[in-house]
């Protein structure tokens, strides 16, 4: 049975180590789906596993946090990130120079 959209976006993201980051647009092509980088966003917002499937460390390519993120929106996205050592501006942006995770 071939592996569902969502399930091949929750596997990259569970990849991502603690302290890291990633963009939607990047989760979509490492998926090979370049051009779905708002499924991916819907996808996460959707997860089913939150706690297993770390969808705080998918940002905005710009490096923003998510304002819509799921699970108790961006401050606790803030909060969540900074717990593994990201820093995050006081404007809701993280260094994605530093942070970016590249397989």
């Amino acid at each position: 049975m071939e592996e569902s959209f969502a399930e091949r976006v929750y596997a990259y993201v569970m990849a991502v180590p603690k302290g890291r980051v990633v963009s939607y647009g990047q989760v979509a092509r490492a998926i090979g789906c370049p051009r779905a980088a708002r499924q991916v966003g819907r996808a996460l917002h959707n997860n089913p596993r939150f706690g297993v499937v770390p969808c705080h460390r998918v940002l905005f390519q710009n490096g923003s946090l998510a304002p819509a993120f799921a699970f108790g929106g961006t401050d606790a996205q803030r909060a969540l990130l900074e717990a593994e050592g990201v820093v995050v501006s006081p404007d809701g942006f993280v260094d994605m120079k530093k942070y970016r995770w590249e397989e």
